[in-house]
């Protein structure tokens, strides 16, 4: 049997195998492949940073985005493009990029395992925001666990001695994303392919505009990696999609987390950065906390289907 003839068969067979596994493993494969694609981006984010501003950074991370959905743009025509929330597509986008530029600027700054310790704090955020603008309730439970949160964020800040401006800035970002996620909701009307369109155009302007100010030309091996950055940062994005198209979002959400485990050894195998011992309980008390949030949420959602499934 000729190679070429061996392809179409060995692809067969690793669909088959990847088929025959259950969803919810499918799922927990394809957020740990998002995970690893994260930290690749994140180390080439932090190795650029010794030259590069941040600011640069997240101007190719939202430029690359905008290319990389190109494609779908010329599949979809005009269409892909109209909205009916222009003003919140626009708002979306700034709030969007504004996430980008912190999210950069922490990993630069700080170790990595901070960074992504800080990122997750946006579930956090998420609840009361939600319950502020979109009126969706907020038990004790989630209200509690939001404050438990809270307080592994204090941990992690040190309250009683000098807080890295870094840490502050991260928070902010978190914010960001998590105001980002209720402007999903608002603008729920519009295609994926549309919000996409209006962050990576909005995004790239707004990233472009403070970035020019601090522009150091990238050699060619710089740029070579930028769009490797941008490459893993677009891959780690749509494998998170995937996996929580496949498997049951309480049963996977876990393997989310591996981020966090990813990005300390990556941290300390490559720039020598050891978490201390209030950095490992903060963090403890924020995954936990967030976890909890993201269980009830799924657990919540199942409730919700159950009930708008009409008796025989």
């Amino acid at each position: 049997m000729s190679s070429a003839e061996e392809t179409p068969e060995l692809r067969g067979r690793l669909a088959a195998w990847w088929l025959a596994l259950p969803p919810n493993v499918r799922g927990a494969l394809w957020l740990l492949l998002s995970a690893t694609c994260f930290t690749a981006m994140a180390v080439l984010a932090k190795f650029l940073g010794d030259r590069l501003h941040s600011l640069q950074l997240a101007f190719f991370r939202m430029f690359i985005a905008l290319l990389v959905i190109v494609p779908f743009l010329v599949r979809g025509g005009v269409a892909s493009i109209k909205t009916h929330y222009p003003f919140l597509q626009l708002l979306r986008g700034i709030v969007g990029s504004t996430a980008m530029m912190c999210g950069f600027y922490a990993l630069v700054h700080l170790p990595l395992a901070d960074a992504l310790a800080y990122n997750f704090t946006k579930a956090l955020f998420v609840v009361p925001l939600a319950y502020f603008i979109l009126s969706e309730p907020a038990g004790p439970r989630r209200i509690g666990a939001v404050v438990i949160g809270f307080f592994g964020v204090l941990v992690m800040l040190r309250p009683t001695v000098e807080i890295d401006p870094a840490a502050l800035v991260a928070l902010g970002g978190a914010l960001c994303v998590a105001m980002a996620t209720i402007f999903v909701k608002l603008v729920a009307k519009d295609a994926p392919v549309t919000l996409m369109f209006y962050t990576g155009v909005v995004g790239t302007a707004v990233a472009g505009i403070p970035a020019s100010f601090v522009w150091v030309t990238p050699t060619w091996e710089e740029l070579g990696l930028l769009v490797l950055m941008g490459t893993f940062a677009a891959g780690a994005h749509n494998c998170f999609i995937r996996g929580y198209r496949e498997g049951d979002a309480s049963a996977i959400v876990p393997f989310d987390y591996s981020r966090l485990v990813f990005a300390a050894i990556a941290g300390f195998l490559i720039f020598g950065d050891v978490p201390d011992w209030l950095t490992i309980v903060g963090a403890a008390i924020i995954v936990a906390t967030t976890l909890y949030i993201a269980r009830r949420e799924a657990v919540e959602a199942r409730a919700r289907r159950a009930e708008a499934v009409p008796e025989d």
